[in-house]
């Protein structure tokens, strides 16, 4: 089974799945199964035996598969027929004009991309990275092919897609390559009348600067972004949420108090807003641990230990974000062990290095950092200091 498959529940080839097709029309359905295994558009037509023109020509619907085509792409998703009768139900005309009608491409890769971050969450950036790339690419041909709003609605997706592929690579560890997508995200959003990415850009360049260390830039851009005209309260909550972190890595506890304080009331602004969001989505944040984080980063080890006991507790998991528990779990760890409850701090990395490992991402395996440095300062057994080598290794990737 490609792992691909395995993660997200889907089947190999040569099985079927039953009345399992995702909803949309022939196109959208293929670019869902494909981004479920993590296809690139060349693998996909490698494994289908068809070009990869065809490929992108379907998906972005501005062809009708031929019966030949739709059992090709049936036979390598191992879907039982299931496409070849979704492709008769749904014929539609031949697109002579060349002008593509945007209301179910959008709607359709919108829905795709909502599973592509599900998957990103619990499987990390190498299931999803090629997927993103593909219906980028299928989005920004499809672009100039549609007219007046249509066509914006295909610009500002295709900026949504690449805002996440972004992520996807800082996940990955490379934040060149994380700028350069950001950067085509703010340009694709111009093109698409909407500017508030060129604000959410700047907490992602935020972000960036904050993984290398560089904790006044990343105070900075978070500042920039906040008071950037088309930032809205999703976008200054991240930023007051970065400044936050920033002024705790730099030991202001005052500063760091004030940030919080913004972003618990931006993200109180937020709920029911149905706007497009960048980034995570704020009303899933728990504003006790991002507080409980800026403790660990000040240093105030008893406070955050406590801060993420009660909330880990309390709160139940958001379902399907590894990523997230992954990385609450090893700060609550780093606590513990700050304050010389180093068993109970290596239980919870014992328990999280399995998922750590599986999601593998850069972000993610930076965590383990701080958990070591405190960790090797404690008097360990024969047992903690293998999990603590271990952790070492994992971090440093």
């Amino acid at each position: 089974m490609d792992p691909a498959d395995s993660a997200t529940g889907t089947v190999s080839a040569g099985r079927s799945t039953g009345t399992r097709l995702p909803p949309g029309d022939f196109g959208v359905v293929l670019a869902t199964l494909r981004a479920r295994r993590g296809w690139s558009v060349r693998e996909f037509a490698r494994r289908a035996n068809v070009s990869e023109g065809q490929i992108c020509n379907l998906e972005s619907g501005l062809r009708n598969p031929t019966p030949a085509v739709a059992a090709a792409c049936d036979a390598a998703f191992g879907t039982g027929g299931e496409l070849v009768e979704l492709a008769g139900a749904g014929r539609r005309g031949a697109r002579t004009e060349g002008i593509v009608e945007a209301g179910p491409v959008v709607a359709g890769y919108e829905r795709v991309l909502w599973e592509l971050k599900g998957i990103g969450r619990s499987t990390g950036p190498r299931f999803v990275t090629a997927s993103m790339k593909s219906i980028t690419r299928i989005l920004t041909d499809a672009g100039p092919h549609a007219v007046g709003e249509q066509r914006a609605e295909i610009w500002r997706l295709a900026s949504r897609f690449a805002e996440y592929t972004g992520w996807m690579a800082q996940e990955a560890g490379n934040p060149a390559e994380a700028l350069r997508w950001t950067n085509l995200a703010v340009r694709w959003g111009a093109l698409g009348g909407d500017e508030t990415v060129a604000a959410y850009a700047l907490v992602r360049k935020a972000f960036i600067a904050q993984h290398r260390g560089d904790t006044h830039a990343a105070i900075g851009f978070a500042d920039q972004a906040a008071g950037h005209p088309a930032a809205n309260p999703v976008i200054r909550a991240h930023a007051a949420r970065r400044a936050a972190q920033g002024h705790a890595c730099r030991g202001d506890a005052g500063a760091c108090r004030e940030a919080l304080e913004r972003f618990r009331g931006y993200a109180a602004e937020v709920t029911g807003d149905r706007t497009p969001h960048w980034g995570p989505r704020i009303e899933n944040g728990n504003p006790r641990l991002i507080e409980a984080s800026c403790m660990l980063s000040l240093r105030r080890f008893e406070l955050a230990a406590d801060l993420f006991a009660a909330e880990r507790r309390r709160r139940p998991a958001v379902p399907a974000d590894d990523n997230s528990q992954a990385r609450f779990a090893v700060r609550q760890a780093t606590a513990l062990a700050g304050v010389g409850r180093l068993d109970d701090a290596c239980q919870i990395v014992e328990a999280t290095l399995p998922v750590i490992k599986r999601i593998d991402s850069a972000t993610l395996r930076a965590e383990l950092g701080p958990f070591v440095e405190q960790a090797r300062t404690r008097r360990a057994s024969p047992g903690q200091l293998a999990l603590i080598d271990a952790s070492t290794a994992l971090a440093i990737g």
